[in-house]
C-alpha cells in the first residue's frame, strides 16, 4: 500500500540519542563556511542548520517502513524549515522523533510533509519540518 492521507499521525520510535560534540560543531562550521565565534572556541553553540543533520537520521524510520512504499532514490527534499527553542550546545544528546504531518497524491508524485520534534532531557529544543516529494514510478510502466 503507498503512502496515503491515511498515513497523518504516524509517530516513529525515536532515532538513537545524538551527542553534539566541540568537534562536530566545529566541522559542520566550517564545512557551510562560516567563520561566526559562537561557533568555535570552549563554549559553542551549533549553527541553527546543524539540527538537520541530526534529523535526517530520524529518517531511516520513515523510509524503513515498507507499508509507506517510499524509496530515497526517488525522493527530492523540497522544503526545509526550523523552529528554536534554543541552540544546541556540546554534550546536548539529542533524540529525534519523526510523525507524518501531512500527505498529498497527485498522479504518480506523493508529498509528505514530515516533522522531527528534536528534545533534550525530555524537552523539546527544535522542530524540523520538511516536505518531500516521491515519485511513485507508476509512469515508467
Amino acid at each position: 500500500m503507498p503512502i496515503t492521507p491515511e498515513h497523518v499521525g504516524r509517530r516513529y520510535p525515536p532515532a538513537p540519542p545524538y551527542v553534539v560534540s566541540h568537534a562536530k560543531i566545529a566541522e559542520f562550521a566550517r564545512a557551510i563556511c562560516d567563520d561566526n565565534p559562537a561557533y568555535f572556541g570552549s563554549t559553542p553553540i551549533a549553527p541553527p542548520t546543524f539540527a538537520a543533520v541530526i534529523a535526517a537520521q530520524a529518517w531511516d524510520a520513515l523510509f524503513g517502513d515498507e507499508e509507506l512504499g517510499l524509496a530515497l532514490n526517488r525522493t527530492m527534499h523540497g522544503d526545509q524549515g526550523f523552529v528554536f527553542r534554543g541552540p544546541l550546545r556540546p554534550g546536548d544528546a539529542v533524540v529525534a522523533t519523526l510523525s507524518i504531518e501531512k500527505v498529498r497524491n497527485r498522479g504518480n508524485l506523493d508529498m509528505v510533509t514530515i516533522l522531527v520534534d528534536l528534545t533534550v532531557d525530555d524537552e523539546t529544543v527544535c522542530e524540523a519540518r520538511s516536505t518531500l516529494m516521491h515519485t511513485t514510478g507508476e509512469a515508467d510502466a
